[in-house]
């Protein structure tokens, strides 16, 4: 019997190949084109991929000798994606058990081995627009850009905030596609019943999370940190004063890090034996891991020695980082490493770690602070209810 080829919606192929192209910091073959699409959306007709490449080019695609195909321009709807000049990554480079590659964690992920990675945890930079080259010289111009710069108090500088208010909506597609393609690259690389514990805000969780779902992985709740920020609270720009009482948006007190895992094999136990996975380290026989941690905001010696603008506090962490193994044993896997603080939350509770840095200004600031903020004592500023 004549198995009929998958049919789907019109364009969602095109969208696909121009996803994993804007998601590559490589050319492409047509042949690593087809196998990455079949990967996104799943199987693919050969034809239908081919005669895209084909019909699109030189308008969207450059055909470079070797046959290798990447995208003309960044314009794509959905994908907002900076094309950085072809440069050489930095050598990998390991601390103690943690080990940071300079790469763009798209590529890197599809170059490990299946079933080797036992939780993540990271705090990834929202479907790349705060983090594009241009944004992030306003940031460090002190210009702000999509990021706010929140003013002094009490003679204390604060960390700037990502205007997420002023993503468009082509932005939140950007977000959503980001999320998924990099969900349904990661599933393969996680064992069974790994835990995948992501940052998010208020705002915009609920796009990543459903983006996750879609990608295949399956959502297990959220870990809220309790925090008083500084964003939202604000009186109506250019009216404060007629409009005293109001507050345009509620105070932010809390941070939702959504909790995702792998599917187990078979029943927790068995998953558990077999691959040290499905569950959450208690942190003590009589108490479990809780979904709600006090947490202070980061600290200004944390910020000195790694001064990034979504540092997140080693107290806080390392409660994380300690529960995502339930036996204690597997690595942990930060893909968007930023200034290290994962890996060195990793190191001070004595686990394996990994993690990858596309921005060389953030990789060699990681290389300096993770034994650094490994070795700070914390003061228990985060604490589990």
């Amino acid at each position: 019997m004549k198995t009929s080829s998958p049919r789907y919606a019109p364009g969602r192929v095109r969208d696909a190949i121009l996803r994993v192209l804007a998601l590559s910091s490589e050319s492409l073959s047509a042949k690593e084109i087809e196998g990455r699409v079949s990967q996104v959306i799943g199987p693919t007709p050969t034809s239908s991929i081919r005669s895209y490449l084909r019909l699109n080019t030189p308008e969207v695609f450059v055909q470079e000798a070797r046959g290798l195909y990447q995208v003309r321009r960044p314009e794509i709807p959905g994908i907002q994606r900076e094309f950085a000049p072809a440069h050489e990554w930095r050598e990998p480079v390991s601390m103690g058990r943690a080990r940071l590659f300079h790469a763009d964690c798209f590529d890197w992920l599809r170059k490990q081995p299946d079933s080797s990675v036992h939780a993540v945890v990271t705090d990834p930079p929202y479907g790349l627009h705060e983090y594009t080259p241009e944004q992030q010289a306003k940031l460090r111009n002190g210009k702000g850009g999509v990021w706010r710069i929140p003013p002094s108090f009490d003679g204390s500088t604060r960390s700037p905030l990502p205007r997420f208010t002023t993503l468009t909506e082509e932005q939140l597609g950007e977000l959503r596609g980001f999320f998924f393609v990099w969900a349904r690259l990661l599933l393969p690389k996680l064992v069974p019943g790994a835990n995948v514990v992501v940052a998010s805000n208020p705002l915009l969780s609920h796009l990543v999370a459903g983006a996750l779902a879609e990608g295949g992985l399956e959502r297990r709740g959220e870990v809220i940190r309790l925090v008083m920020t500084l964003r939202g609270g604000d009186r109506p720009k250019a009216a404060h004063e007629e409009f005293r009482e109001v507050s345009v948006m509620p105070r932010s007190m809390w941070e939702p890090w959504l909790v995702f895992r792998k599917p187990v094999e078979g029943r927790v136990q068995d998953n558990l034996r077999k691959w040290k996975t499905g569950g959450f380290r208690r942190p003590s026989p009589e108490r479990p891991f809780g979904d709600v941690i006090r947490s202070a905001p980061t600290h200004k010696s944390e910020r000195d020695i790694a001064p990034h603008p979504s540092l997140k506090p080693q107290a806080f962490l390392r409660q994380v980082v300690r529960a995502v193994l339930p036996l204690g044993e597997g690595v942990v896997l930060d893909p968007f490493a930023g200034a290290g603080s994962t890996l060195a939350a990793a190191e001070a509770v004595g686990y394996a770690s990994v993690g990858v840095e596309k921005d060389v200004y953030y990789f060699d600031m990681a290389c300096g602070a993770i034994p650094k903020l490994a070795r700070l004592g914390v003061n228990g500023d985060a604490q589990s209810l």
